[in-house]
């Protein structure tokens, strides 16, 4: 099966680029598998894939090389297909709308996956009849403003599938989306071993990593460690990541005098030794859309302490067994939390055996075994593709048997006025 995956940018550092290509590797072991980014905008990705899956790019920012499109005209117009209303709207322009469309009205897979609202708006309107259409959400329904929700339910049905990172967001989608014959299934974020020793409990750090950002909340985590220290000032706090709020949190340490006790220490790649390294991981989010470095930190052996927000912490951590669950936005129970575990070896010992042991659940084998289910099921539904599949005994195959029978694009999208860039 030939599967292509869609991403705003392969070539940078975050949740959804580390997942898609967990899930692209392991399914590269299969299937012939690509990985298509809009952007490109340094020479070489952050996260190398697999030698076997392909990657490549449809507009070139990198300054200063031959191929750099920055400063063409059509990039400076607005995006008439990619929903205005979507968080990366800006990014995107009349130069993205046609490369995108040339791409999906010209795709060699049985599978295209898009990865983004508004590249999943791209995938249902532009793809080429015969592949089926899988768009994934990782951020929530919820999240997504008033008229994005609109232009998604627009959309939508001519998806084949909709896949989120929480069984909460999917019963959202099922409950408020009118999604009439789309599957609509949660499907977690894969993680893999880290291959290397997880922690072995004795080092005296809290871990926690991401994004510094408002909604990260690392302020409370801070605030926190100031009460951890006042009990227990043998214990140290670790952050890593960058991002707007470095300063803010730079001065809040300086004011508490935590100077010799919370670490910011910048971004990490791989962060995988640096989880070992400690003994207990927080997250202090007033939201997650699914948990990354819940399940990182579980993997590499280590309790999350994490505040019980939406959606995803209270779908991996299970309170009290692997972890802890505490009150969103409050200093005392997250330091309460932390304490907790510190103050009981033996505790958090038994936690750290079982977030090792539970979340083996989102090793990218099990996670790519349930996206070939999905898409299996998908083919035995009666659409072209599983005719084909009946037909032939293989999608790949049928597909080439009789692609000029199926080459014809949907009825290209009116294209309305974008915000002006």
């Amino acid at each position: 099966m030939h599967i292509s995956f869609l991403i705003h940018n392969a070539y940078g550092i975050g949740g959804t680029i580390r997942t898609t290509y967990n899930l692209a590797d392991t399914l590269a072991q299969q299937h012939d598998v690509e990985v298509v980014s809009v952007f490109r905008h340094r020479d070489e990705p952050v996260f190398t894939p697999d030698p076997r899956v392909r990657l490549r790019h449809l507009v070139d920012l990198r300054k200063g090389t031959p191929g750099y499109e920055g400063d063409d005209p059509e990039h400076r117009a607005p995006a008439a297909v990619f929903p205005g209303s979507e968080g990366r709207f800006e990014q995107y322009s009349a130069l993205t709308d046609r490369r995108i469309a040339a791409h999906l009205a010209s795709v060699e897979a049985d599978v295209v996956v898009g990865t983004r609202p508004g590249l999943n708006v791209h995938l249902a309107r532009q793809t080429r009849r015969g592949p089926l259409r899988v768009g994934q959400e990782h951020l929530t329904l919820g999240t997504h403003p008033a008229a994005l929700r609109r232009a998604l339910r627009a959309a939508y049905p001519r998806l084949d599938a909709l896949t989120t990172t929480t069984e909460a967001d999917a019963r959202a989608y099922r409950e408020r989306m009118r999604l009439p014959g789309v599957r609509i299934e949660a499907m977690p974020n894969s993680v893999p071993a880290p291959g290397i020793a997880p922690a072995d409990g004795s080092g005296k750090w809290v871990v926690a990593a991401g994004r510094l950002a408002p909604v990260k909340r690392y302020d409370l985590l801070v605030r926190a460690f100031d009460q951890v220290r006042a009990e227990r000032p043998d214990w140290r706090l670790r952050i890593y990541g960058s991002g707007v709020q470095k300063d803010k949190l730079r001065r809040l340490i300086g004011q508490l005098g935590l100077y010799n006790h919370v670490f910011l220490m910048g971004p990490a790649h791989p962060i995988e030794p640096e989880w070992a390294k400690g003994s207990i991981a927080a997250v202090t989010s007033t939201f997650e859309s699914f948990g990354m470095t819940i399940v990182e930190a579980m993997r590499s052996g280590l309790p999350v302490v994490s505040t019980d927000c939406p959606h995803g912490p209270r779908e991996i951590i299970d309170d009290g067994t692997d972890g802890r669950l505490v009150e969103t936005g409050s200093v005392g129970a997250i330091s309460a939390g932390l304490l907790g575990l510190i103050n009981d070896d033996d505790l958090r010992a038994r936690m750290a055996a079982r977030a090792l042991d539970r979340s083996a659940r989102f090793d990218p084998a099990r996670i790519a075994q349930r996206y070939e289910d999905l898409f299996g099921s998908l083919t035995g539904r009666g659409g072209s593709v599983g005719l084909l599949h009946r037909a032939r005994g293989s999608v790949t195959g049928g597909l080439h048997a009789v692609r000029a029978a199926l080459t014809s694009p949907f009825p290209p999208p009116s294209r309305g006025k974008g915000r002006t860039a």
